[in-house]
């Protein structure tokens, strides 16, 4: 099928995005940003490489954290900015929130928050292990860290803190919070989930995985959670109260030669684009049987990709560098 965009930057794909206005910005492994609906390419990191990117907190633009120690907002009309360089970090996580105009990065055990508005120095958290990932919650009150044995919660503004404690033995290497602030969920070495729901602390196994889970994203209002990690889409219901608790899992196009690499769903919507280790990519609209291929080719493994916000277009890179972007008819 023709793509509206397709092109090869020769470059691992990190990020595949939609800012607010539903531009599509892509992030590439050798310190590249590429904004390509205006065929823009910027260095923000140049000689150095990017290991995390995030949607800006205004919603314009991609930051980026690099292993040059260095923080930059890159947009298509300025170009790079730079938020931050601490000498010696890598900023391996990152994540943001417009509610409270922050941006949370770490590097190794260290967390460093910004607030993009005052500019004051940023407020650094210390944890006993390395940070993995990173979330704020809806308002940007809290910031949870997953790590080793569990995740570390803290106010995200107050500095010389110890974080409370969310314990499960192992090491979590993804973190997802649902939009109503109830569930935490972490991606965990041993090809399993936990959860939490905050009210309470409860928690809960989440496994039957056969592969690691790579990629974790809540959709359709926070009602459901899709992730990777199996040789289709898993799907998990957050329909009741209790969450996930006590429900089955659903696995949406099961291809027994491949792997689900990356997901990505509509916010508002059922619909759900997945990404397969073998390079192919399809769409489901998760209230019909319908399974559409965007790209039946295989090729190499897809590592990034996004629904629009209006939900009509799809981004989605691979680790080869080839870049993809389908329109909905």
């Amino acid at each position: 099928m023709p793509f509206a965009f397709e092109k090869h930057f020769d470059e691992y794909v990190i990020a595949a995005l939609f800012d607010s206005a539903d531009d599509p910005v892509v992030a590439l492994g050798d310190g590249r940003v590429v904004f390509p609906d205006v065929d823009a390419v910027f260095e923000p990191h140049p000689n150095a490489g990017i290991l995390s990117a995030v949607i800006h907190p205004s919603g314009l633009g991609i930051v980026t954290g690099g292993d040059d120690g260095r923080i930059v907002w890159t947009t298509k009309d300025s170009g790079p900015i730079e938020i931050a360089h601490i000498k010696g970090a890598w900023f391996d996580a990152i994540t943001a929130n417009g509610a409270a105009m922050l941006i949370a990065a770490s590097a190794g055990k260290k967390v460093y928050v910004f607030d993009i508005v005052k500019k004051t120095a940023p407020v650094v958290f210390e944890h006993t292990a390395s940070i993995a990932d990173l979330t704020f919650d809806a308002k940007g009150r809290k910031l949870y860290g997953a790590s080793y044995n569990g995740v570390a919660v803290w106010f995200s503004r107050i500095a010389q803190q110890k974080p409370t404690l969310l314990k499960w033995a192992g090491s979590h290497t993804k973190i997802a919070i649902s939009p109503d602030d109830k569930f935490l969920i972490t991606a965990m070495q041993e090809n399993a989930l936990h959860g939490w729901r905050l009210s309470d602390a409860k928690d809960m196994r989440m496994g039957g995985y056969p592969a690691k889970i790579k990629s974790l994203d809540f959709f359709a209002k926070g009602k459901l959670l899709a992730t990777s990690g199996a040789n289709g889409a898993v799907v998990w219901p957050f329909l009741k109260a209790n969450g996930p608790m006590g429900e089955e899992a659903s696995e949406i196009n099961a291809e027994e030669s491949t792997m689900v690499t990356v997901v990505s769903g509509s916010v508002e919507d059922t619909l759900l684009a997945a990404g397969t280790e073998d390079g192919r990519v399809w769409l489901a609209e998760l209230q019909s049987t319908g399974i559409d291929w965007i790209k039946r080719e295989k090729g190499p493994a897809i590592t990034a990709l996004s629904v629009s916000g209006e939900a009509n277009r799809l981004i989605f890179g691979d680790e080869d560098g080839n870049v993809y972007i389908y329109e909905a008819e």
